[in-house]
């Protein structure tokens, strides 16, 4: 039987946690032995690595609890809180190691390795980057931000360890300690993926563009009924990787009844879910001019000036209606309004434009 997403990201972080409960346990034996701040700090990593797959384990589950009346749509982005504690404790262990690598720069120790400490260091190098990968990748199978930052953690951890195991062999071969240099840059690499870790969470939380490939695949499910002549205006609130809830707006022909109108956007609600996970809760209804041929003519003739939907002319008030997308880029949208409005007039005098500004939301 095919395992759910929780089980899948359960699972996951159980075999992380166990991993590295018990590298934390050799590598911090062997930093004490070999009097190596490094291999003590990778120790300390472990744990921390720990900590983030329980948080992540904590977060799924709770992620999973049932709608209520006080959180209607339900506790996924719970998960997106879960990634943000996890990015916040990859970079306290990259400032953290930061710090103790310059205290080692400006009062150097040296180091005692001995074989048995380098192919233990060999060999967490090998199990973390295993660990990490595996990990990354389920997290990205899955959708799990929590999962991705620990996989990335893990990741870091095996370079800390493999820089470490290059700095004793120089230190061996050559007498020259590198370890607390090689320690303070993989620390500001650290930092720096903690810093995009964390802005990745909130743009989670803040609500991100929609990923285009959603927003071409539910602009397919759309308009692959034969009554929608186009979808625009499409948003997607995300409450969690799971539970997407999402609006429209459809072009459809200016013939169509209410009763008709209903049974299809019941089919477009049903498709799109089906195709995509997305519950489509509102529908809006552009009327297309098909019974009008002058009306269709200027539909054409604005069209190809500009790029707007939703055109609607009422030939007995004198009355065009269209939307229009301004990017974000636009410094004075009311100063475009204008110009298009300006642009329009000059070709239809006689007619009133009325022009509904929209944002660049999806694409």
């Amino acid at each position: 039987m095919e395992k759910s997403r929780e089980q899948i990201i359960v699972r996951t972080s159980v075999i992380g946690i166990a991993a590295n409960v018990l590298l934390a346990a050799f590598k911090a034996a062997v930093g004490l032995v070999s009097n190596s701040v490094a291999v003590i700090l990778d120790a300390v990593n472990n744990l921390s690595d720990a900590m983030s797959s329980l948080i992540t384990i904590i977060g799924t589950k709770l992620a999973q609890k049932a709608p209520d009346r006080k959180h209607p749509l339900g506790y996924g982005r719970v998960e997106y809180l879960s990634a943000t504690v996890i990015a916040v404790i990859v970079l306290y262990a990259g400032v953290t190691s930061f710090t103790e690598s310059v205290r080692k720069i400006i009062t150097p120790d040296t180091p005692d390795y001995s074989v048995t400490a380098l192919v233990i260091i060999a060999a967490a190098v090998a199990v973390k980057l295993a660990l990490g990968i595996r990990v990354k990748r389920t997290g990205q199978r899955v959708d799990s931000g929590a999962l991705v930052a620990s996989g990335s953690d893990a990741m870091f951890d095996a370079v800390i360890s493999a820089s470490t195991l290059v700095a004793a062999i120089i230190f061996l071969t050559t007498g020259v300690s590198l370890e607390a240099w090689l320690g303070a840059v993989i620390s500001i690499v650290i930092i720096k993926s903690g810093f995009e870790m964390l802005r990745d969470t909130i743009d989670d939380i803040l609500g991100k563009r929609i990923d285009a490939e959603l927003t071409h695949a539910v602009k397919a499910s759309v308009t692959s009924f034969d009554e929608v002549f186009g979808a625009y205006d499409l948003i997607v609130h995300s409450y969690g990787p799971e539970r997407m809830i999402g609006s429209v707006h459809i072009e459809v022909p200016d013939t169509m009844t209410a009763e008709a109108l209903d049974t299809l956007e019941r089919a477009i609600t049903q498709r799109v879910f089906t195709d995509t996970g997305v519950v489509m809760t509102g529908i809006s209804v552009y009327s297309v001019n098909t019974q009008n041929d002058e009306a269709a003519a200027m539909r054409s003739a604005v069209l190809a000036m500009l790029q707007m939907h939703g055109f609607y002319a009422d030939e007995a008030a004198k009355s065009m209606k269209f939307d229009l997308i301004v990017s974000f880029d636009a410094k004075d949208r009311a100063a475009v309004l204008r110009e298009i409005e300006q642009r329009v007039k000059a070709l239809y005098p006689a007619w009133q434009v009325c022009i509904a500004l929209d944002y660049d939301i999806s694409d």
